[in-house]
């Protein structure tokens, strides 16, 4: 009786060593992907009235864990019943974040035409600022539920193979920590200016250089946030193909991961390109 109580100890023992190891890999596979999740929930948790930042990024932050709570179950029963389809999940997956990084490239390299946006200052009702609240609230929760399906998928990939009991806590870990983690950072990042001019406010020259520095820093940090986010796209997306693709992986494998990844990424996103558009063109010319 009590060896066995001992022995059903070691095996919890085990088992914890096993889920904290294989989360410490997750996370530093998942974390690429966090700097392109930070500048767009940065992006789409701005714009709003200050008093009214907190209650959205909360609401959007809501929207995050109830995305987690619906991709979770399903991530795991095609881990149990379907293992081998996670691995072209995940190459489709690394086929969008390469495209979504090179397309971010042509965009800012490319000269293209913009649509002339005619500002109107227009007083709206309590309601109309509700209602345009609650739509933006609703576009970002399904961003997120985009950028969650990667993190998951990622996360996962990690520990197929694995038995179950390690792959839901790793995978569960992970996703909390990734919305925590970004949503928080959001938190601060959308909040930098108001606590800039609060101690402008103060009394003290340093308080006052402190807070014209938070000011001035916001919008170098969200474009810096956006550059980094662009590469890590590209370097995840290098990084699934080499990883996952033995042949891919045998013939960049004299050269550093990190140009191989670059070069796949770049490869592949510039290949998507293309192929979205043709299609873009063809189906405008057809319609």
């Amino acid at each position: 009786m009590v060896s066995g109580f001992f022995a059903l100890l070691d095996d919890i023992a085990s088992l914890m060593d096993s889920v904290a190891s294989m989360t410490k890999i997750a996370t530093k596979k998942t974390a690429a992907i966090l700097g392109d999740d930070l500048a767009v929930n940065a992006e789409k948790a701005s714009g709003f009235l200050s008093s009214r930042e907190m209650p959205v990024l909360w609401a959007i932050t809501k929207g995050s864990f109830l995305n987690k709570l619906i991709i979770l179950p399903f991530a795991f029963l095609l881990s149990a019943f379907l293992p081998w389809i996670i691995i072209p999940i995940l190459l489709l997956g690394g086929v969008y974040l390469a495209y979504e990084g090179v397309e971010k490239i042509y965009e800012y390299l490319v000269p293209h035409k913009h649509k002339e946006n005619i500002l109107e200052v227009v007083e709206l009702t309590e309601k109309e600022i509700k209602a345009l609240e609650k739509k933006k609230i609703k576009s970002a929760i399904v961003v997120d539920f985009v950028l969650s399906i990667e993190i998951v998928i990622m996360a996962l990939s990690t520990v197929v193979g694995k038995e179950l009991l390690v792959q839901i806590p790793v995978v569960t870990i992970i996703s909390i920590l990734a919305t925590i983690g970004v949503y928080g950072i959001v938190a601060l990042i959308v909040r930098m200016d108001d606590i800039g001019y609060k101690l402008i406010n103060k009394k003290g020259a340093i308080f006052k250089k402190a807070g014209w520095l938070l000011v001035k820093s916001l919008p170098l940090v969200i474009k810096a946030l956006s550059i980094l986010g662009t590469v890590a796209l590209i370097l995840v997306s290098g990084g699934i193909f080499i990883h996952k693709i033995h042949f891919l992986h045998d013939l960049f494998n004299n050269i550093p991961s990190i140009i191989g990844e670059v070069i796949l990424g770049m490869l592949v996103g510039i290949i998507a390109l293309i192929i979205v558009k043709l299609y873009s063109k063809i189906r405008k010319l057809i319609y």
